[in-house]
């Protein structure tokens, strides 16, 4: 499929890993392209620590919140939450998580593992989790192992990162992007 497919994707984690700010690089990335994009998050709780959620729409879409089943993909920074916020995702789609997950719970859909916290101590920037995972997102991705691929590829959402961030900002997330990006393309 092309990279122009309404898409529809989760974001899951606790507070202060960063969920915002992955939904915010995507939607970003996804207007550069000249995409609609809706966003709505769910962070009640995210000052202490508790789960937060979001909802990504690049494509025609109405409403900003994911039914059950709908989403093509999720990413998830916080691996307690993929029990909680699977049923999101539809059959055949992917579930990228952090940490060390097993695909046995989830048959009908793709389930990619990476230990991006321990990517993040390796490269000296503890608190890049989130775009350590999005990069490993985007680099399974190019490797068309997401059907339908990614809406955007790591060169855009780089350029979005540049374009629309701090120079502060882009000049620790491009590195955090790239080592998620190297895990999963094994470069």
């Amino acid at each position: 499929m092309d990279r122009s497919t309404d898409q529809q994707i989760i974001v899951s984690g606790l507070g202060g890993q960063g969920v915002l700010l992955v939904s915010r690089i995507l939607a970003e990335s996804a207007i550069l392209k000249g995409f609609p994009v809706l966003t709505s998050e769910d962070h009640g709780m995210a000052q202490r620590g508790g789960t937060v959620v979001s909802h990504i729409k690049a494509g025609r879409f109405s409403s900003p919140l994911i039914r059950p089943e709908q989403a093509c993909g999720m990413i998830v920074l916080a691996p307690e939450n993929l029990p909680l916020h699977q049923h999101f995702v539809g059959p055949g789609g992917w579930m990228a998580v952090n940490g060390t997950a097993s695909g046995e719970n989830y048959p009908d859909r793709n389930l990619f593992a990476v230990d991006a916290d321990a990517l993040c101590r390796k490269i000296g920037q503890p608190r890049a989790m989130n775009l350590v995972m999005l990069g490993f997102v985007l680099g399974k991705s190019d490797w068309n192992e997401f059907a339908p691929s990614f809406f955007c590829n790591m060169a855009e959402v780089c350029a979005a990162v540049r374009e629309r961030f701090p120079e502060k900002v882009s000049a620790s997330a491009i590195p955090a992007l790239e080592c998620g990006y190297e895990a999963a393309t094994g470069g």
